[in-house]
């Protein structure tokens, strides 16, 4: 038997207005991580971080999209404050890192968008990966090598680029989660 659809199953990528949508998984300052099961319409911990490492900040997906990796696309979300597991924050796209993932010799692409809540006010005024701190930028590179590197992978970023190549990516994760069978 076929599991009946969830409301997650529905949700498009891009909202009417423009607006990335974005399913928060793991919300700012967590230590469990959690992941979106679609055959039970639930989120399920995936695992637990060491003590001492959070997400810096809330982790989450594009819905609507496939990734390289076989997955929708991973986003980290900044905003004034964290917001709970399942909640869909509309964001806007500032840019993306880059990366490869290996694991048990197998590499392939595993990126990361980063945006925006259009909710934030203390985030506004970020448009473009070089409008963030570089400092920052450089803290959740190594929050993303460090995790992977825990969970016996190791995650190199190839580079950060702004809006437009995320936008591209966001693009070919649409057609491409269009084009499995059943969609």
């Amino acid at each position: 038997m076929k599991p009946a659809p969830t409301p997650l199953d529905h949700l498009p990528a891009v909202s009417k207005s423009g607006d990335l949508n974005v399913i928060i998984e793991t919300p700012k300052g967590c230590r469990n991580k959690f992941k979106y099961e679609p055959g039970l319409g639930l989120f399920i911990i995936n695992k637990v971080l060491p003590a001492g490492s959070v997400f810096p900040f809330d982790f989450g997906f594009v819905p609507a999209t496939l990734g390289e990796d076989g997955d929708p696309l991973d986003v980290l979300v900044l905003m004034d404050e964290p917001v709970f597991t399942g909640c869909v924050v509309p964001s806007r796209l500032v840019g993306v890192i880059e990366a490869e993932e290996t694991k048990k010799g197998k590499t392939e692409r595993n990126d990361r968008l980063i945006a925006v809540s259009i909710a934030s006010e203390d985030q506004a005024k970020l448009r473009k990966m070089s409008d963030l701190d570089p400092h920052l930028l450089k803290e959740i590179e190594h929050f993303f090598e460090s995790y992977n590197r825990l969970g016996s992978k190791q995650f190199k970023c190839l580079g950060a680029f702004g809006p437009k190549r995320a936008q591209k990516l966001v693009d070919d994760g649409i057609k491409s989660f269009k084009k499995q069978p059943g969609k």
